[in-house]
């Protein structure tokens, strides 16, 4: 990888400036630590320190930066082990909810560690141990130090799933000069759409090594036995009951969400609301404004399942949202009623399970454009409308039964970018493309 002396000079004053930031990754850990207590555990991970940990040769290596991209490359992850069952297969992270959603999903069948910081010492500690035949990086992180060195070593490189809003393409443009120079050491880039293909291109990406595969996610494989689970879940807690389900919210969407099952209680007192916080910080803040409302609830860690008489259940766990939603009647999918981007609704669509969601859905404009034109989904401006659309779809079960036939519809004609993406990654490591 030939850089000129322009592009040197600036991956200097790149390095330069990760040193001096480099005390506030201590400040971060600790911060975050304080919170969830989990960023406190396995320090030496994140600056590369891994002897005793890791020590691999000729691996595979996938990158998913957290739960999100984790869910998004199961699939993947599961071909790789089934097509590569006598290479090693390594899964990083970055959060800590990842790294327990690696391990609840594929235990001791792949290696696992964090993905040390951005500094040339700690990436070339950590290709030491890794020593990656391949190297695969879930959605959109773009780490200059990290790809220039995968480039240098010969190792090749695969962006998938890759997606870049306009929103994040603003981000990178004051400093695409570094971008395209990290791009220069992708070797290919499987893109979810034609839109993210021109964005990324943008950034420097070349044109003719980025391949529109489409969304991972749409080939969502649904474990065995979730409808018996959600079905006999269902008449634990009353099987005529309406369920609703409120999915990765935000702090900014919650008070909207108690007003919606509050309004919801007054018509039917016997409806449930299960409510999943997007992140661990706000479980025990949410359960404790549900108890100052005066309502009836439960948690998932400490009472497992809703009673007959509660009111709201609290999933304050990671990696069983999947569950939750073939257990409720109708979805809403956070992160849409605030300026955050919305979240999944994948996993809703695949199980029949309507959605509800507001008018911040650019992470997933997509597929939610697909699922609301094909009759899947219903899109809301604010609040008081998502309480009306739930009020509405509780009372009327034929529209319920009708959108979740649509979505699981869209489903199956978006599905096919595993074996597209998995076909890639067997070019790439052959040394057939890029």
């Amino acid at each position: 990888m030939q850089l000129t002396l322009g592009q040197r000079v600036l991956m200097g004053l790149y390095a330069l400036v990760l040193r001096l930031a480099f005390p506030i990754t201590l400040y971060h850990l600790i911060w975050r630590g304080m919170r969830q207590r989990e960023y406190l555990q396995r320090w030496t991970e994140r600056y590369g320190w891994l002897e005793g940990k890791l020590d691999l040769h000729d691996s595979i290596w996938v990158h998913a930066v957290s739960v999100g991209e984790v869910i998004a490359a199961r699939p993947l992850v599961d071909g790789l082990l089934q097509r590569y069952p006598g290479r090693p297969l390594l899964v990083t992270t970055i959060t800590p909810t990842g790294s327990e959603r690696v391990r609840a999903l594929w235990g001791d069948r792949v290696k696992h560690v964090y993905l040390p910081y951005d500094l040339r010492s700690m990436v070339r500690r950590f290709l030491d141990r890794a020593r990656p035949a391949l190297a695969i990086i879930v959605e959109t992180e773009i780490w200059l130090n990290l790809y220039v060195e995968c480039a240098r070593r010969g190792i090749p490189l695969m962006m998938v799933n890759a997606r870049l809003s306009e929103r994040s393409l603003r981000g990178y443009l004051p400093v695409r000069t570094l971008a395209r120079v990290a791009m220069q050491a992708v070797s290919l880039v499987a893109a979810q759409s034609r839109a993210d293909a021109e964005r990324l291109a943008q950034i420097g990406a070349n044109p003719a090594r980025i391949v529109v595969t489409g969304n991972l996610k749409y080939d969502l494989h649904l474990p065995e036995g979730v409808a018996e689970q959600a079905l006999l879940w269902r008449r634990g807690w009353g099987e005529s009951r309406p369920v609703w389900i409120a999915a990765s919210t935000h702090g900014p969407e919650e008070a909207q969400v108690l007003a919606a099952h509050q309004r919801l209680l007054a018509e039917r007192p016997d409806a449930l609301l299960l409510w999943a916080p997007r992140h661990p910080e706000r479980f025990g803040p949410v359960a404790e404004t549900l108890r100052e409302a005066g309502l009836k609830i439960r948690c998932r860690r400490s009472q497992r399942l809703p009673g007959r008489t509660t009111q709201v259940f609290v999933i304050d766990t990671i990696g069983e949202l999947l569950w939750f939603f073939a257990a409720a009647d109708l979805a809403f999918v956070g992160g849409s009623l605030c300026r955050v981007g919305g979240h999944n609704v994948l996993e809703p669509a695949s199980l029949g399970v309507p959605s509800v969601v507001g008018p911040h859905t650019f992470n997933f404009n997509e597929v939610t454009n697909r699922l609301r034109d094909g009759g899947g989904l219903l899109q809301v401006a604010d609040g008081e409308q998502m309480a009306e659309a739930v009020r509405a779809l509780v009372a009327d079960p034929e529209r319920r039964r009708r959108m979740g036939q649509a979505a699981r519809t869209e489903m199956r004609a978006l599905a096919g970018a595993l074996a597209r993406t998995l076909d890639l990654a067997d070019q790439v490591l052959a040394g057939r493309r890029g």
